[in-house]
């Protein structure tokens, strides 16, 4: 029986704090599958996407230890429709194929597929069961990644005009995470939503079980 019968996508702009929920979860007994490690992975230092970007963007787009130069090509992909998606056609195949290898593999009680382009891949929704949203307002996201990334606003505003809007992430959401405040006020969010996700995997393991 696979284990993803029973998925949750978990989503949220930029500044979100995503990885904050996700290692909530994680003490709960969740098996989370970070898409952006992945990511990370692929194009440090001998990733395997590393070869096909050196040979699409040039050798320029990596370097001195062999990663990818992410400022150089965060500069191109901004600016270049074109260059986004050649990126993403190099990428999104090898992170989907490694998450969901990552997720069989898992033990915790359920898995949970961190993806912050969720929205915006449009694949992920037929993966998951259900799709949790760690939501904030725009101008917390800004002051966020401004103090965390050393970021400047133009900067900062230019990664969230290339995602998807508060709004969309909303509409696509079956649970919402509310992260605008203090972090105290995650625990009691995600320990109703985590009860909740057992007990739908509880079932959803046994008609699994049921129709074999």
């Amino acid at each position: 029986m696979s284990r993803l019968n029973f998925a949750i996508g978990l989503t949220g702009g930029i500044g979100s704090g995503k990885s904050t929920v996700a290692d909530q979860f994680a003490a709960l007994g969740a098996s989370v599958v970070d898409t952006d490690q992945i990511a990370h992975s692929l194009t440090a230092p001998g990733g395997s996407a590393m070869p096909a970007i050196v040979a699409e963007f040039g050798a320029e787009f990596a370097d001195a230890g062999g990663a990818m130069d992410r400022a150089r090509m965060r500069q191109l992909v901004f600016s270049d429709a074109g260059a986004k998606a050649r990126l993403e056609a190099i990428l999104h195949p090898r992170i989907r194929d490694a998450a969901l290898a990552a997720g069989e593999a898992a033990n915790g009680s359920y898995v949970i597929f961190a993806v912050p382009l969720l929205v915006e891949s449009g694949t992920w929704r037929q993966r998951v069961s259900r799709i949790v949203t760690v939501d904030c307002p725009e101008e917390v996201q800004l002051a966020r990644v401004m103090a965390r990334n050393n970021l400047t606003k133009e900067q900062v505003l230019a990664i969230m005009a290339n995602q998807a809007s508060r709004q969309q992430r909303l509409e696509a959401a079956d649970d919402v995470i509310d992260n605008g405040g203090e972090v105290a006020a995650l625990a009691p969010q995600i320990a109703r939503l985590h009860e909740l996700y057992l007990a739908i995997s509880k079932r959803s393991a046994t008609n699994a079980a049921q129709c074999l």
